[in-house]
This record gives C-alpha cells, structure tokens and sequence, in this order.
C-alpha cells in the first residue's frame, strides 16, 4: 500500500508518496490546480506502478481550495481522505525538526494517512452542500448589512444626534425613505412641512402626517449636529441607506431559496422552540450526516461547545472556557437559537426568569451579607483592640504585682530557712 499526501494552495499543489515503512520514494513534485496539473500527479503514480487500489490520498481541509481536486480525484476512482489541518500539525510536532514547507507539509500528510490516527471530513450531499452555501451567503450578508447600519449611526450621530429619537426604528420603510430624501437637518429645512408630510404619509402609508413633519423640522432646526462638511455626510448616508435597501431584498430572495431547499431534505428541525426554516438550515447544513458521529459528546465538539480541560498532576482548574475549535456557524446558530428559545418555549422563560432573579435579587443580597459581616468584623476588632489598649495597663500592673508579691515570698521563706 502507498500513501499520497497533498498540501493545497490556492494555484499550485505539492504532492509526496511513501511506501508502508514510511519511506519516501521520490522527492515531492508540485502540479498545477488544473486537469493537466492532475495528470502530471498521475504520471507520478504511473512511474512507481501505483494502481488506483494501491494508494490512498490524503490532503487537509484548507479553505475552499481542496473541493476541485477532491472532486476530480474521487469521480476518477481514487480513494481520497480528507482531514482537519489541527491533526496534521499535531503529528508535526512529533518531529525534533520544526520544518515548515510544501514538501515537508505533504510529507507529513502522507503520514498521517500511514498511520492511520485521523478523523476524516466527509463531504456532504449535494443538497447539505447547497444549503450550507446559501446559508452562510447569507451570514455575511447580514454582517454587511449591520455594519451598514453601525456606520449610518455613526453618521447621524455627529449631523443629526436626535434623530434617534424621531423614529422607534432609525431603518424602518418610513425612516430609510426619509433618509434618501432629506439625509442632513439641513435637507430638511430646506423642503416645506407639507411636501415633509407627504413623503412621510407615503412611506408610513397614512401613519404619519403633518403633526410628524412638524415635529420632524423642529428637531431639525435645534439640533445639535455638526454644521459643516454636509455634502460629504449627506452622500455617504444616502449611499448607505441605498446599500442597506439593497442588501435586505437580497437577504429574502436568500432566504426563500434556503426555505426551498430545507423543505426538499424533509427536516423536522423547525418543531423545536426557537428555530426556524434560516437558522435550522445553518444547524442541519453544518452538521451534514448525523450518523458520522457515534456519540453526542462529538457533535458538541464539532460546533467547538467541549469545554477545555486543564488538569496537571493534583491541579484542576475548575474555572473551564469552551474550546470554540468548530464550526463558527454552527455555534452561531445554536446560540441564535438559544437566545429565541429563551422567549418562546415556557420552560426555558421560567429558567431564565429564574436565573434572572438570582442575578437581581440573591446576588445582591448576598453581596450585602458579605459586605455587612466585613464590616461587622473591622469595627469588632476596633472594638477589641480599644478594649485591649484599655486593659493593657492593668495587666501590666497585675504582672508587676505578682511579681513583688512572688519576690516577697520567697525572701520570707529564705529567712525562715536562715
């Protein structure tokens, strides 16, 4: 049996192979992340007269950069692992020399493969595939989309400071079109009350009127903003506002195809408190086939919830953070999900209700206890340190009368002996 191992780059791969002793039988060559690069590998295999049965290939989950040869390879019939990069730099340390390269790093990979000691990253089916993608498409889009929005604050802060308290939400429809429209104070006194009224009465669609364009100019006129630069904070604040608009009606075209395709794999994950179609598309999409792990302790480490042990000898620390070497997404979602949980399931409500009055009311009155027994402590040893100042003379003058009265007792009994 041969091994094969594969470090991946974005344009170029590096490949070694080894025998079972782990001896290697050339010098590692590198190919190109193209079909033609492919058959430069296959070259290699046909020179040492290694059959598609006679190898195994391993190479390390790097990015995105692994799935195009990992596709081709397998379709071709070989037998393709695929492993977590934190195992094979746990094997490089194994080694006195601490060698970083492309061609130690495939060398490397080739052994682990040898010996056997790997836990394998299985590609998911195409619609877990899909669904992932999408998913965590969407992810971003909406840390784009609230970053957008930190940045339309920060704006309207320094121009406009009372604006947050005009709207109950600053990128509601009526806000944000109010905001393409009249971005600074000074867009806004420069149009009438009853064109102000109308803009509002369309977007609010008859919820605000004339009374809300009047409160609206009068902010504007005593507001607090800064005055100058205006063209520059009016241009950045109706882009922004623009790109947010945007990036929200792309976020539901997502989000109906993620519906789709949570709807074609037949998941029961919706009936749980707390998630919906979004976020169950993220925990099922994540986790792929739940049958790879054997026991649940393993779930909870692939989302990175396994808390980290730190014992030595006699010493157990019992203050323990969990690992977080897992699938960031997947912890995200468990999280959003426990955080909906916690107002719509009753059980978990009455948990949190009850944590939340442990924090409010024991926690407090426990602090006061502490506080009252350190103080009570301090002025009982005032207390006894002014009550030792106190008798400190007496005892001292009781000492020096036993002591006379010893001394004079014992000269008597001297006197009598004589």
């Amino acid at each position: 049996m041969f091994y094969c191992g594969i470090d991946i780059a974005k344009h170029k791969h590096e490949a070694s192979i080894i025998d079972q002793d782990g001896k290697e039988l050339a010098k590692s060559i590198s190919f190109s992340n193209s079909k033609q690069g492919c058959e430069k590998l296959y070259s290699l295999f046909e020179g040492f007269e290694i059959t598609k049965e006679d190898v195994v290939i391993g190479m390390e989950a790097t990015g995105h950069y692994w799935l195009s040869l990992y596709a081709f390879l397998t379709e071709n019939g070989f037998n393709v692992k695929v492993i977590n990069p934190i195992q094979s730099e746990a094997f490089r340390k194994m080694y006195i020399r601490q060698t970083k390269n492309d061609s130690k790093d495939s060398f490397i990979i080739a052994q682990v493969m040898r010996f056997g000691q790997y836990s394998e990253t299985k590609l998911a089916q195409e619609n877990f595939i899909a669904m992932r993608q999408l998913s965590r498409y969407r992810l971003a889009l909406v840390d784009s989309c609230s970053d957008c929005k930190r940045r339309v604050i920060a704006l309207l802060d320094q121009v406009f400071p009372e604006y947050s308290s005009i709207f109950s939400d600053v990128f509601g429809v009526s806000s944000k079109e109010l905001l393409l429209k009249c971005p600074t104070p000074e867009d806004l006194l420069d149009i009438s009350v009853k064109k102000l009224s109308k803009i509002l009465e369309k977007a609010s669609n008859g919820r605000f009127g004339i009374e809300k364009a009047e409160f609206i100019k009068s902010s504007a006129q005593n507001t607090f903003g800064i005055s100058f630069a205006k063209d520059a904070f009016s241009f950045q604040i109706r882009q922004l506002v623009e790109q947010i608009s945007f990036i929200e009606n792309q976020i539901k075209e997502l989000e109906e195809q993620i519906s789709i395709l949570l709807k074609k794999s037949n998941q029961v994950i919706t009936t749980i408190p707390g998630i919906g179609e979004t976020i169950g598309a993220i925990i099922v999409s994540e986790i792929g086939d739940i049958n790879r792990f054997s026991e649940p302790s393993k779930l909870v480490a692939f989302a990175g919830f396994d808390v980290k042990v730190n014992q030595s000898g006699k010493f157990s620390s019992t203050k323990n953070k969990i690992s977080k070497r897992g699938s960031p997404y997947l912890r995200r979602a468990i999280w959003l999900a426990a955080s909906r949980a916690a107002f719509c399931d009753p059980i978990l409500s009455d948990i949190i209700n009850l944590s939340n009055l442990v924090v409010s009311i024991i926690l407090p009155l426990s602090e006061l206890f502490l506080v009252s027994f350190v103080i009570l402590f301090l002025l009982f040893s005032e207390i006894i340190a002014l009550i030792c100042q106190l008798l400190l003379p007496l005892l001292l003058f009781n000492i020096f009368l036993f002591s006379l009265l010893t001394f004079y007792s014992w000269s008597c009994i001297f006197k009598c002996e004589n």
